[in-house]
Order: C-alpha cells, then sequence, then structure tokens
C-alpha cells in the first residue's frame, strides 16, 4: 500500500484505506470551483475591484465538504443532514439555520509545559446551513474514510462527520508533559479534518521510524505507536522541562504509514 501523498492544488488525491487498498484522500483546495463568475462578489463599483475579489469568492461545489483555501474549511450541512463536530471556537462563519451545542470530547487536553487539566471541548454543529471553519490559520486536510480507520493526534483534530466512531487512546512514557499524549481514532465512513503547521509528508513505517511527538499528525491505525524518550537540548527549552525529546517509535506491517508536519514547539 502507497502512503497517502500531499498533491499539489487542483490534482486531486487518492483515497486513504487498510494496507489492502489506498489510502484516504487528503483533499487539495479547490478554490471557485463549481461556482458560476461573479458568484459572492460584490456587485457594482469599479470593475478592478470585482477583479480582485473574483478570486476568493466562496467555492460552493455542492459537496457535503469543501476546502474554500489551503487554510479554511466549509461543511454544507444541507448536503447531509447529520451533525458535525468541530473543535470549539473553530467556526469564523455560518449561513443559514445552525445550531450549535457543546460537549466534552472525553479526554484532558494537553498544552507543553504546562498539564492544564482543562477537557478540549467540542461544538455539535446541526442544522441546514453550511459553516465555515479555521484555527490558527493551520492548514486543513479533509481525510475521506470508506470504513477504514486511522490514528489522528487529538491536537491536530480540527472537525469530523459525527457518523465515525471515535475513541480517545492515551499514550503514556516517561518525559511527557501532563503523563502521556491522546490521540482519536475514527473508523468507519465520514470525514475528519486534521490542521498541520505547514506543508505535511507522508512516509512508510519502517523499523526505525521515530517522530517527535510535537510533529506527529496522523498514522495508520494498524501501526503500533511506542514512546522512546531521547535526551537533547531542545531549540526552545522551558523552565522545568528536562531538555528530553520525547518521540514515538512507529511499527507496522509494510503498507502503514505516519503523516509528519514540518513543525515542533
Amino acid at each position: 500500500m502507497h502512503p497517502p501523498s500531499m498533491h499539489p492544488p487542483g490534482i486531486p488525491a487518492p483515497g486513504m484505506h487498510p494496507p489492502a487498498m489506498p489510502p484516504p484522500a487528503m483533499h487539495p483546495p479547490m478554490p471557485g470551483q463549481g461556482a458560476p463568475a461573479g458568484q459572492g462578489v460584490p456587485q457594482g463599483g469599479a470593475a478592478g475591484l470585482r477583479v480582485t475579489l473574483e478570486k476568493y469568492r466562496e467555492a460552493p461545489t455542492g459537496q457535503r465538504w469543501t476546502l474554500q483555501n489551503s487554510q479554511l474549511a466549509r461543511v454544507d450541512l444541507g448536503v447531509d443532514p447529520q451533525p458535525v463536530l468541530a473543535r470549539q471556537g473553530s467556526m469564523v462563519l455560518y449561513q443559514g439555520k445552525v445550531d450549535f451545542g457543546y460537549k466534552g470530547a472525553g479526554f484532558r487536553n494537553r498544552v507543553v509545559g504546562n498539564a492544564t487539566g482543562q477537557e478540549m471541548q467540542l461544538m455539535r454543529c446541526t442544522g441546514n446551513g453550511q459553516v465555515f471553519l479555521a484555527e490558527d490559520a493551520d492548514y486543513l486536510h479533509p481525510i475521506e474514510l470508506q470504513g477504514d480507520a486511522i490514528c489522528v493526534s487529538a491536537e491536530r483534530v480540527l472537525a469530523f462527520d459525527e457518523s465515525l466512531q471515535h475513541e480517545v487512546r492515551r499514550i503514556e512514557g516517561h518525559g511527557i508533559p501532563g503523563g502521556a499524549l491522546f490521540t482519536m481514532q475514527f473508523q468507519g465512513t465520514g470525514t475528519v479534518v486534521v490542521k498541520t503547521h505547514g506543508t505535511p509528508v507522508v512516509l512508510p513505517v519502517t523499523p526505525t521510524t521515530y517522530v517527535d511527538a510535537d510533529a506527529v499528525v496522523a498514522w495508520s491505525a494498524a501501526a503500533q505507536a511506542i514512546v522512546s524518550t531521547q535526551v537533547r537540548l531542545r531549540r526552545q527549552a522551558y523552565p522545568g522541562h528536562s531538555g528530553e525529546s520525547v518521540n514515538l517509535q512507529f511499527r507496522g506491517a509494510p503498507g502503514n504509514f505516519v503523516v509528519v508536519q514540518p513543525y515542533e514547539i
């Protein structure tokens, strides 16, 4: 099984499936796709203004999930009425009749250097409108699952279809701030949107695959993640930190993969 590739904008990506199938699509931005010329752009005024704003117009494609650009996702609840769970505070705009409720994700969120003890909050979006989601201008990647499964670092989850089975898992090990890393495993049919600092890379899992815990984004559910602590001086050590870098070693049969972002705290 070949890992999912990060395609340049405008080129569709293959789907992300278990080892025997191709991996799910990490869809690129589709700015303006399917929108009639001028739709969503203020009319009147100078022609130069209309031309300038045209490339930023809303991209209604008739699909449930659409990337408006690399950092802004839209979910259309009118296409499919099933609820969406999204990170609280990630809504930047909504249109139509949408109701928002709140629920906990079932685990304690971790902030590097400080075990806050605050539970990660999710908002439940229901109704018949469109919700636009973003956070900290991170790059967004909708991953469509079709009966397969994927593990995602909890800090990298932005939103997902409630129809997906989701389970919170702890990865415990010496040197982890707060005592554990939290991941979410998703399985079933639906979409999960992950966020990254910068453009990620997808690599195959080998017997010598080690990833910084802050840089890991997601991995195939069949792979095993084990904490491996190595002592070194971090670039930005904070008071009370031991100087240890927490790495995850990944193990698994050929065909497993790991998604890594070019960023660490």
